[in-house]
């Protein structure tokens, strides 16, 4: 699941990443990304029951929640929030690496940005997400920046990602790196650094066998990958 973030001081990269920006590039490779995702819901006939691992009202509402209508949002955060548009069933706090409160193809779509590199170091965690994310929809679209794209997404540092734990931790309780603010101690830090495992195009794969593979591209270099399955046809798994 998404760990809140230290928000630190705005740079030229941030406000080009900066997703809650309606005007940013992140902004506009979003709305891109979910054009995508509405050609393929296009397929499927209403009404569709969605679960959104890891998801907020605000990216639905940033992206026009006005047109999908014959939907419903079941959200799935840390937290849970106040429900305040007839879009979303309801908002629970939940653990996207243990879906069991929902049965097999419970939700006709599970969607899911940015959150699965945020599980912490072990792959095996991530793989517990994606079992679940193929077990509880009937469809899927999952999406994931890429481990090689040379700016880190969060720390908006080139090559960060590939710096060895102990570097990470003492640029980040030294200096304000990206979207975080200079953390006080190394157990916070490193807490926090290891809690990002970003993925390669291979691992997405190896996570979602079955998927179709999107790269999204920015200057013809991946960005992130979306991972997406069950859509041919409007037909589902059984």
């Amino acid at each position: 699941m998404k760990r809140a973030s230290h928000f630190g001081r705005l740079s030229v990269v941030g406000s080009v990443s900066d997703n809650s920006n309606p005007r940013s590039l992140a902004t506009a490779m979003r709305r891109k990304r979910f054009a995508f995702f509405l050609s393929l819901l296009d397929r499927v006939p209403r009404p569709v029951r969605i679960l959104d691992v890891g998801g907020l009202q605000q990216f639905w509402k940033m992206m026009g929640s006005e047109r999908l209508e014959g939907i419903s949002v079941t959200l799935l955060n840390l937290r849970s929030e106040r429900i305040e548009d007839g879009l979303f069933a309801e908002s629970i706090a939940g653990d996207a690496r243990d879906l069991g409160q929902f049965d097999s193809g419970g939700f006709d779509v599970v969607f899911s940005n940015s959150v699965i590199e945020h599980l912490g170091p072990r792959f095996e965690d991530q793989r517990r997400m994606a079992d679940e994310v193929r077990r509880v929809g009937k469809r899927y679209f999952v999406q994931t920046p890429n481990r090689y794209f040379p700016i880190e997404p969060l720390f908006l540092t080139p090559g960060f990602q590939f710096l060895p734990v102990a570097v990470r931790v003492w640029l980040v309780t030294h200096f304000n790196v990206g979207w975080y603010q200079r953390f006080p101690d190394v157990a916070s830090a490193k807490q926090e650094v290891e809690s990002i495992s970003l993925l390669s195009r291979n691992q997405v794969q190896d996570l979602f066998p079955e998927a179709g593979i999107f790269e999204e591209k920015i200057l013809g270099l991946t960005k992130s990958f979306v991972a997406y399955h069950g859509w041919n046809d409007a037909g589902a798994r059984s």
